[in-house]
């Protein structure tokens, strides 16, 4: 992709990634990846950020392009120092030469493990929030967004170009020719960032809900977001991803349910249908996930958009089946919050494994309805009736949690 002029005298000069199908422990196929990077032409020529290693051909040709020559970059702002972020930033110092370089405080911190740098005689400066940079014709302002999602993450705002470039707030997955949300499906964008949350910024939702105070409080007239990964928001998209993103960081619980499940010889898959018919009955939508057929990237996501998770595995030596334990760990370090939960499972001699999901829910603070249930072997009328009814209850206890979070 060649640079694209985003706003005068303002370029998107990164790199598109079709191939990667990882991303933090996440699945990203088919969609893959951009690694964004910006450049504005000024009295002082300013570059922000760089790409991932790999991938920095494509950007350093988008730089010269941009810039007339990767020598007239004269500063170098680091948002993140992430690796997809930042990999090549090294070479990029050593190739441009910036006079300056500009982070977080909590960058400058951690520039030194990361890069190596009090060797190599950077001049670099950190930046707090409410700090301001004259370019010439346009002026930078910054605001310290830690753990959004690491420490040293910040963003940049141009007020004369009314540009936020908001690291890795706001992003998508998606490698793709267009550069702009407007250009693409909406409902296809819409889930990219509900994806995008749930797997990277669901555990900082607070954080999220705290920098729109500080972005109110700062005063800062938006209408357009560039951020770090996917499409560029204009315009009334604004509107939109700052909506999206603060009905996720709420996490308000909906008449949704999951049922995550592993199983052996089906009698733990029988038992979740039968769960789920209840709450269908109660007037739930409901998903199912045999978690051999379901990456924890789309379990997650569906996870992010219910008010209950429920989860089931037959007892495997005196535990959980592999695949339940692996689903619940990721989900324990990303903190659902506001959700009800469910446990079930079958068994053949020993029977821990209700007992032993139930422990892990609460520990997520997830209010669990009972006991669960479970059955010795294969389950029959009887026993699939009170998974039905199972189901039933936590319908009912989804209710009480929107109606606690004043959710209509």
């Amino acid at each position: 992709m060649r640079p694209v002029e985003i706003k005068k005298d303002i370029h998107w000069v990164g790199a598109v990634d079709y191939n990667t199908r990882d991303f933090h422990g996440y699945a990203l196929s088919p969609n893959g990846t951009t690694y964004n990077a910006f450049l504005i032409k000024d009295e002082k020529v300013t570059l922000f950020d760089t790409v991932k290693h790999g991938h920095e051909e494509e950007f350093f040709e988008n730089v010269a392009l941009a810039a007339g020559g990767l020598e007239a970059v004269d500063y170098l702002v680091v948002n993140h120092l992430e690796p997809d972020h930042a990999g090549c930033l090294v070479e990029t110092v050593e190739r441009v030469k910036p006079e300056k370089i500009f982070c977080s405080p909590m960058g400058l911190k951690a520039m030194d493990s990361l890069y190596h740098m009090k060797d190599k005689g950077w001049n670099i400066e950190a930046l707090p929030t409410g700090a301001n940079l004259s370019l010439g014709r346009h002026t930078l302002q910054f605001l310290e967004t830690r753990m959004l999602h690491w420490p040293d993450n910040m963003m940049t705002y141009i007020p004369e170009a009314k540009l936020l470039i908001s690291s890795d707030a706001f992003g998508q997955n998606l490698a793709s020719s267009e550069r702009f949300v407007d250009e693409v499906d909406r409902a296809k964008l819409t889930e990219l960032m509900r994806e995008y949350f749930a797997n990277i910024v669901l555990p900082f939702s607070p954080i999220v809900q705290k920098t729109f105070e500080q972005i109110q409080k700062l005063g800062w007239e938006i209408d357009m977001i560039a951020p770090d990964h996917g499409l560029m928001f204009r315009g009334k998209d604004v509107a939109f991803a700052i909506q999206q993103y603060a009905e996720l960081a709420a996490q308000h619980p909906t008449r949704r349910a999951t049922i995550l499940f592993d199983t052996m010889w089906h009698s733990t898959e029988t038992m979740a249908r039968a769960i789920g018919d209840g709450l269908k009955d109660a007037g739930c939508e409901v998903t199912l996930m045999h978690l051999k057929a379901n990456h924890h990237t789309s379990v997650m996501t569906e996870v992010s958009r219910s008010g209950a998770v429920i989860v089931g595995s037959p007892t495997h030596n005196n535990g959980i089946l592999p695949y339940v334990a692996g689903a619940l760990q990721y989900m324990k370090g990303l903190k659902p919050q506001n959700k009800v939960g469910g446990v079930f499972g079958s068994f053949g001699w020993s029977g821990e494994s209700v007992k032993i999901i139930k422990e892990w829910l609460t520990s997520m603070n997830i209010d669990v309805v009972g006991e669960g249930v479970r059955t010795k072997n294969v389950p029959d009328a009887e026993m699939l009736a009170q998974c039905f009814d199972y189901g039933r209850q936590i319908a009912q206890a989804i209710e009480a949690k929107m109606e606690a979070c004043g959710v209509k």
